[in-house]
């Protein structure tokens, strides 16, 4: 009898592996080929990150990391579909499967990947929160804004920044939110508020929008460590696995050089071991994580490395005109690194 209690406390046990979600590792792989395409949640229109173009078509860094997702999969950058979502709807869109991935300027933050059934899958973008003034208003640091009125976007990690910034140097503030980052910025605009208050490249796309970009400065102060990267549901270790090393994949390439122009020939011919292992031809690297042999070389060919992806989308060459700061490769000043693929 007390063997068969024992059996039976496995067995419940097992069951209970089950529900609570491990068992289902492999599901969203499973579900995303059998419909075609990857469903990739975004922002509601952020300039650099994701914003419909002129066609329709959503673009920005955060897009190219769903683009390359479909690319590690299918071999086919364009199997993806987008859903826009803004800060409150994200997670809940998120957590009920309405997406596979979340790639949405969202900050990594010990509540959201311990507590929300969320897992980070890596950082696309170091960041931070700044403020965004009219020039008009005759400040040049944060520490001036005493009294000010701030534009925030709800259900963000913003708020309770602020708060704690403006309480650690005895300031006080009037807080308005909203639930978009466009009202935000309109407001801002109109004077509703003195100050807009967002992740430093959020601030830089929505100056762009505005009918008078020059009138408006980013103060100097960065007031809190923003990682932003891919989100997806926790217990599906395989395709927590699949983002995570699209991400890697990227950044590896501009390290060693990999673009869109010289990633097929590189693979036909190189030299370099590292290079030969990641782009398929030494070693089956791929087939760990259920995916082709050229998984890599789809990634760069069609989407591009990191680089070219943070130049295309946020560089000098474009309206928003960051700088790499953090964002550049670890050997290059900044702290963006990826571990090899061996």
């Amino acid at each position: 009898m007390k063997m068969l209690k024992s059996t039976l406390a496995v067995v419940t046990a097992a069951t209970a592996l089950s529900i609570s979600g491990f068992a289902q590792a492999g599901a969203t792989l499973d579900a995303v080929q059998k419909k075609g395409f990857v469903q990739c949640g975004v922002s509601d229109g952020l300039p650099g990150f994701s914003v419909p173009d002129a066609k329709g078509n959503i673009v920005g860094i955060d897009a190219d990391v769903c683009r390359a997702v479909a690319a590690a999969v299918f071999g086919d950058a364009k199997k993806v579909k987008f859903s826009q979502l803004n800060a409150k709807e994200r997670f809940t869109a998120l957590q009920s499967g309405e997406v596979d991935v979340l790639s949405r300027n969202t900050t990594w933050t010990s509540s959201r990947d311990a507590g929300m059934g969320l897992v980070f899958a890596g950082v696309t973008y170091y960041d931070g929160i700044g403020f965004l003034v009219n020039k008009k208003l005759g400040v040049s640091s944060a520490k001036e804004l005493d009294g000010a009125t701030i534009c925030i976007q709800a259900g963000t990690t913003t708020e309770l920044n602020v708060s704690d910034y403006f309480r650690a140097n005895g300031l006080k503030y009037t807080p308005i939110t909203f639930d978009t980052s466009d009202e935000s910025a309109k407001s801002l605009e109109s004077g509703r508020c003195d100050v807009l208050t967002s992740d430093k490249s959020q601030l830089y796309a929505q100056r762009s929008k505005l009918a008078a970009p020059a009138d408006y400065v980013v103060l100097p102060e960065t007031i809190s460590k923003e990682p932003l990267g891919p989100v997806v549901r926790k217990g599906d270790e395989e395709w927590f696995s699949i983002v995570k090393w699209t991400l890697f994949a990227m950044l590896n390439a501009e390290e060693m050089g990999i673009t869109s122009k010289n990633v097929e020939a590189e693979a036909k011919a190189t030299k370099n071991p590292d290079v030969a292992r990641m782009l398929g031809a030494d070693g089956e690297y791929g087939k760990d994580l259920k995916l082709p042999k050229d998984w890599v070389v789809q990634i760069v060919k069609q989407v591009g490395n990191y680089g070219e992806v943070f130049e295309k989308n946020l560089g000098k060459e474009t309206p928003l005109q960051i700088d790499r700061g953090l964002n550049a490769l670890w050997n290059n000043g900044g702290i963006q690194y990826a571990p090899p693929v061996r």
